[in-house]
């Protein structure tokens, strides 16, 4: 069986995507794998063992096209509420609050946040399925 353990993502800014993932989600850098022509950075913190990884390609200065194949990562939190709050006043910008009924009973609490380069991020309440 396989075992999942990263997603990577391009990033134009080291430092500001790496300032933006500590301070929203508590993501500290695991490595940093410098190379010629790019770095690679493996972001981790000690509520999952799967990391994400930011390839920052080395000269570059333009966004990047994410185009319309881009879902988003999620991570989930325990204070759904606090956290938007938190996000809010640190000037985040975090979307609306969703509780996701799609049959009536709420299956689902989230909101989105979009990181430096645009990669759209979802946030999850913990429990039942995102533990």
């Amino acid at each position: 069986m396989a075992k999942y353990v990263h997603s990577m993502i391009r990033v134009l800014d080291e430092a500001r995507s790496v300032d933006f993932y500590a301070r929203c989600f508590g993501l500290k850098v695991a490595e940093r794998l410098p190379f010629d022509s790019f770095t690679l950075v493996y972001l981790s913190n000690d509520e999952s063992e799967t990391e994400l990884e930011l390839t920052v390609n080395k000269g570059g200065t333009a966004p990047y096209d994410l185009g319309d194949g881009y879902g988003h990562v999620a991570f989930s939190v325990e204070d759904l509420d606090a956290v938007h709050a938190r996000l809010e006043t640190e000037g985040f910008a975090p979307r609306k609050l969703v509780d996701f009924a799609p049959g009536g009973e709420v299956i689902a609490r989230f909101f989105f946040i979009a990181d430096p380069d645009g990669y759209q991020i979802e946030v999850l309440q913990r429990g039942g399925r995102y533990k």
